[in-house]
């Protein structure tokens, strides 16, 4: 299994490293069908970066969930590096997820018993790293994200903006090919918001990495390659 995901190509900049066509997901709610996504898709190529923009409840985060692997459509397709991966196992899907995407969440979602070094080193250890050299660059990724000064605190003795740099630098631990933001400065005061999305977008072109990013800011939105949107369950 191991064998397959290390033998996957690289694509070369430019390439398509994230493809949905045609996505659907039904929920089941009171015994009735709740269709949040009901079709179409889009690109996404290495360096590009996508704002996913469209009203409150349309499905930006349930998108956002299939194509992280973190659940599963009702139908449709999704390639992760040209690989598909609707008929992947879970064992299968979390390499893939550890391996090729990235996320940053509108909370930080770090581990409270943990400090700041120790959770940029955890998904690194998670995928085989030693501990030596997860260390080594969970420092360099924090000092990336201006909070090496942090790397002995823990989530609840830093600020916001710090813990949200904090996980930027985690996402970005096993070096993604795609990075997914869900509303990654929504939690934030306006000056630690430009900041931070200040950080990602920086941190994405530097690296030449694609990511797709959920907000309503339109402001934010502007500052993307392109947008798409979802307007009455379709992805367009």
């Amino acid at each position: 299994m191991a064998n397959i995901l290390n033998s996957l190509s690289k694509v070369q900049k430019g390439d398509v490293v994230l493809s949905v066509r045609d996505i659907k997901k039904t929920f089941i709610e009171g015994g009735q069908p709740l269709h949040i996504l009901r079709g179409g898709g889009f690109d996404l190529h290495r360096g590009e970066i996508i704002a996913l923009v469209g009203p409150s409840g349309s499905g930006k985060s349930t998108l956002l969930q299939c194509v992280g692997l973190l659940d599963r459509p009702t139908s449709g397709s999704i390639l992760v590096t040209g690989t598909p991966v609707q008929k992947m196992d879970d064992e299968m899907r979390t390499m893939m997820r550890r391996r090729k995407i990235g996320f940053v969440y509108q909370r930080h979602n770090l581990l409270s018993d943990f400090t700041a070094l120790e959770n940029v080193m955890l998904p690194m250890m998670a995928n085989g790293v030693d501990e030596h050299d997860a260390a080594t660059r969970a420092m360099k990724l924090l000092r990336a994200a201006s909070v090496a000064h942090r790397a002995s605190h823990l989530p609840g003795e830093m600020s916001g903006g710090e813990q949200q740099r904090t996980a930027v630098a985690r996402a970005l631990a096993n070096t993604p090919e795609i990075l997914l933001a869900d509303e990654p400065t929504g939690s934030l005061d306006p000056a630690h918001a430009a900041s931070v999305f200040d950080l990602l977008l920086d941190l994405a072109r530097k690296n030449k990495m694609a990511m797709l990013f959920v907000t309503h800011d339109m402001n934010l939105a502007a500052r993307a390659d392109k947008k798409i949107s979802i307007r009455d369950g379709i992805v367009q």
